[in-house]
């Protein structure tokens, strides 16, 4: 009995040992009956990590996909694409000097080249697309633009007409929205982008009418050319202006309300006449 209960108390530490990863050594090892035999390393078998299974509807399991790699960057604006979004992208790579032009909403040429340009000053992949991550740089280098510099160039949307551009034949000018509505009985023929004085040479506000048209005017007391000009207001007129057309809202007139479309103020000249009303409101 003794003997029996030795025996199976030697098994059951050895068995624990074994549980354990310990290495045991067998009755006598290390003695003289023991010399020379290497010790007994007793394993047992432990939970290896498994791939996550699904179960099928017909009871088969399956593991589950392998983990996606990270996402890549998404495309957020790319060639062909126009909107204010386009716009705000211009603005903000025009302020860190990879476009010169105005923005004008449109994702053309010169931008897919300013945003190739931008991506590689970055080490950013050059594909002169604006994707997720182009954006998120650009956004921590740039301010959020003002509407002037979103419309710079112009193409803004032009105000509600005045109550007084309702009737009759009107220019109709808004210097909320910077736009000049050609109306006639209270329907719009045309709306064309333009540019007023400086806080020192402020256009005047009011109900005015044409009194005069000079096509290839010059101005005296500026001596600077005033073509398809159309005066309203003492030396105040409408008129083409290359400056406007060159620096857009970067810059003021004397006092005259500029237009930098020549092809739209060269067909709006041909239309007005001596005497049509001349409205100017906020």
């Amino acid at each position: 009995m003794r003997r029996k209960g030795i025996a199976g108390l030697a098994a059951l530490t050895a068995l624990a040992a074994g549980a354990a990863g310990c290495t045991v050594q067998p009755a006598g090892a290390g003695g003289a009956g023991g010399a020379g035999k290497p010790p007994v390393h007793i394993e047992v078998p432990g939970r290896t990590p498994t791939a996550p299974v699904s179960r099928t509807p017909d009871g088969t399991d399956r593991p589950s996909p392998a983990r996606p790699d990270p996402e890549s960057p998404r495309v957020l604006w790319s060639p062909g694409d126009s909107g204010r979004d386009v716009r705000e992208l211009q603005a903000r790579l025009r302020q860190v000097a990879w476009i010169f032009h105005g923005p004008t909403g449109d994702y053309d040429g010169p931008t897919e080249k300013a945003v190739r340009g931008f991506q590689g000053k970055r080490g950013l992949p050059e594909t002169g697309v604006a994707d997720s991550v182009t954006w998120q740089r650009l956004l921590a280098m740039t301010r959020e633009p003002g509407k002037w510099e979103l419309y710079l160039m112009g193409g803004q949307p032009a105000d509600a007409p005045d109550a007084r551009c309702r009737t009759g034949r009107v220019l109709c000018i808004s210097k909320s929205s910077r736009t000049l509505r050609w109306m006639i009985d209270g329907r719009t023929v045309s709306t064309t982008p333009v540019r007023f004085g400086s806080e020192y040479t402020p256009t005047r506000e009011g109900v005015f009418r044409i009194y005069w048209k000079s096509r290839h005017h010059v101005s005296t007391l500026y001596d600077s050319p005033m073509p398809y000009a159309m005066f309203f207001s003492g030396g105040q007129a409408v008129h083409f202006s290359a400056d406007f057309a060159a620096r857009g809202y970067g810059g003021a007139s004397h006092g005259c309300v500029n237009v930098r479309d020549e092809e739209a103020i060269a067909r709006l000249y041909g239309q007005v006449r001596n005497g049509d009303k001349v409205v100017v409101h906020w």
